[in-house]
């Protein structure tokens, strides 16, 4: 079958090869994209019918569910699309009375996706879908594979595949985790830099309702976000495990303790960076009680830009006052800073508020701010590591102008997005197969 196919077509091939002009290598490549669906699609059949051509001819089948001795009713074909082009099979089918199950053997055998789209397209089109909106991930892979496609398929194979992308499978296993741990080493008796950044980041949500119409106000909902990394000897950053939920304080705690219980803290010197929301440094350093704790250098410095400009009407003083300032906090003196501000005559009531606020941020976050000492230990002061997760992983999909979200379909956006950030989507996929038939399930994690 597979050479016949073959010989039909060379035959389609005859006219562009006849050409007075010969084709040129982009001619040829365009034609073999334009045809190649046939020539595989048959291929991949006669392969199937090679391989497991026995199920097409099965007379008899044993009942999943009782275990019964089935005959035949009757022969089911199937199309279905895969990358490489249709595939039409025989399936006979098989039906238990007593347990009112139907089944095809043959389905199972290969792992025959119920849709017309087969685990290849659905694995490749997610990605896609995960990246860009789903009408130009439509476009995209029409353009790049000439297989037609729907929103709709898009949307709907992403929150499947999503029910897969779970903590324990989005985040790599302790195995992974202790690899790059020793991977990060210098030496053998090295123990890396831990990073714990937390932050939350905002995305646009809706109620659910109809499509078209109206649909119920929508509201602003935080991302709670974590990004745990390595800092090794030459500040090589390598990535372990990045979550971002849209959920409370209490469901993000009890995350990031069972990320927490994958690593072996022993190994690693521990950072825990934030900016100043309370829920934040809760739940690190519960989570990681050895951790030292520092306020992110950047966000400090914004509070103070705020104080200098509601005090100061020349920029020229704003950018002094803030340069020392920072200075002095960079030093581990907050308390001079404090005093300073104390020490301040308010422009106006708005600058009082704001002076007040600062002397309040810097007061709770004092045993934060030792910044020499803790770039002497060679620990991170800033927290860009997680601003870069939380564009790549929330912003650069939920926020996209006109979008809102349902919290479930955003949240199932969110792991595929961690997955693919961490190196796991394959995993993903996997277990979302495997759930699916189970006897060709070949994946695992560690605890």
């Amino acid at each position: 079958m597979a050479h016949q196919a073959l010989d039909e077509w060379l035959e389609g091939l005859k006219p562009l090869l006849e050409r007075a002009e010969p084709p040129t290598l982009r001619d040829l490549s365009a034609e073999f994209m334009r045809t190649r669906g046939t020539l595989l699609g048959a291929c991949l059949e006669a392969l199937a019918t090679q391989l497991h051509g026995h199920y097409q001819d099965q007379l008899k089948a044993d009942c999943p569910g009782c275990g019964k001795c089935l005959n035949r009713k009757r022969v089911d074909p199937k199309t279905t699309t895969t990358l490489h082009g249709p595939v039409t099979l025989s399936r006979p089918y098989f039906h238990c009375r007593d347990c009112q199950i139907g089944f095809h053997p043959l389905d199972e055998a290969l792992a025959l996706a119920q849709e017309a789209h087969q685990y290849d397209i659905q694995e490749k089109f997610t990605r896609l879908s995960a990246k860009m909106p789903y009408h130009e991930a439509v476009e995209e892979f029409a353009e790049l594979t000439g297989i037609k496609v729907s929103n709709h398929l898009g949307h709907e194979t992403l929150n499947r595949i999503a029910e897969a992308a779970t903590l324990e499978t989005v985040i790599p296993t302790r195995g992974e985790i202790q690899q790059r741990i020793e991977a990060a080493k210098a030496r053998p008796e090295d123990r890396p830099v831990l990073v714990v950044a937390c932050d939350g980041a905002y995305a646009p949500t809706r109620p659910k309702g109809p499509r078209k119409g109206k649909r119920g106000k929508g509201e602003w909902k935080e991302v709670k976000g974590f990004r745990l990394y390595l800092s090794g000897a030459d500040q090589q950053l390598t990535q372990l495990a990045s979550w971002h939920q849209i959920q409370d304080a209490e469901a993000f705690t009890q995350d990031l303790a069972w990320v927490a219980r994958r690593i072996p803290q022993e190994q690693v010197r521990i950072a825990l960076l934030g900016d100043g929301a309370g829920w934040l440094w809760k739940a690190m350093t519960q989570c990681f009680p050895t951790g030292r704790c520092v306020l992110d250098y950047y966000h400090c410095a914004e509070h103070l830009y705020t104080v200098a400009k509601a005090q100061f009407e020349d920029l020229l003083e704003v950018e002094q006052w803030v340069e020392a300032a920072a200075s002095w906090l960079s030093l581990d003196q907050p308390d001079l800073v404090i005093s300073w501000l104390q020490d301040m005559k308010p422009a106006d009531a708005h600058a009082e508020q704001e002076i007040r606020k600062l002397i309040g941020y810097l007061d709770n976050n004092r045993e934060r701010l030792g910044y020499a000492k803790r770039r002497e230990e060679g620990l991170p002061i800033g927290s860009g590591g997680i601003e870069s997760a939380n564009k790549y992983i929330s912003h650069a999909r939920l926020k996209r102008s006109g979008a809102w979200w349902l919290i479930p379909n955003g949240n199932n956006m969110l792991r595929l997005r961690c997955a693919m950030y961490n190196g796991t989507y394959a995993r993903v996929l996997q277990r979302y197969i495997a759930n699916r038939h189970p006897r060709h399930s070949n994946s695992g994690t560690n605890g």
